[in-house]
């Protein structure tokens, strides 16, 4: 589950996760640990570009790129009044080798439109916790099983 939800998006993370637009995605960043700033500041940015003009740094790992989000659902529970949003795992192969990061978030964003646009089109959605340092391997994040966020 997610470490936290940006203030943005309260309540309208699974409206987001429902991919309501034609060309929308949610796309997973990494933040690189050194300059990482608290989660009680991260919470209060608005937009991807905003959150990486400050100290935070995204990935530079060598084969780094950002990944979409597949299998997207967001699964309405009735029985105990949620909201579970899942996706696919996520994976990196050959993940840094000629160049490394120490990695500390991932965070997942919803792109409105994947066709154009910039960072500032980007909302952050939630942030996670991870504690990784790459070295050339594949680099696996795997969601739990109740997915990678809950709205109760």
């Amino acid at each position: 589950m997610a470490d936290f939800e940006f203030n943005i998006v309260k309540g309208k993370l699974a409206y987001y996760a429902s991919l309501p637009a034609a060309n929308d995605a949610l796309i997973a960043v990494l933040l690189k640990s050194t300059g990482l700033e608290a989660d009680s500041v991260l919470k209060d940015y608005d937009n991807l570009q905003t959150l990486l003009a400050a100290s935070n740094d995204e990935a530079t790992f060598t084969n780094y790129t950002r990944k979409t989000l597949t299998g997207v659902t967001a699964a309405v529970d009735d029985t105990n009044d949620r909201v579970d949003v899942d996706a696919d795992d996520l994976s990196w192969a050959t993940a840094g080798g000629a160049a490394n990061n120490t990695l500390s978030k991932l965070l997942i964003c919803y792109d409105p439109d994947t066709t154009g646009g910039t960072d500032a089109d980007l909302i952050p959605l939630t942030a996670h916790d991870i504690s990784v340092t790459t070295d050339g391997t594949t680099l696996n994040i795997a969601f739990p099983s109740g997915g990678f966020y809950r709205a109760a």
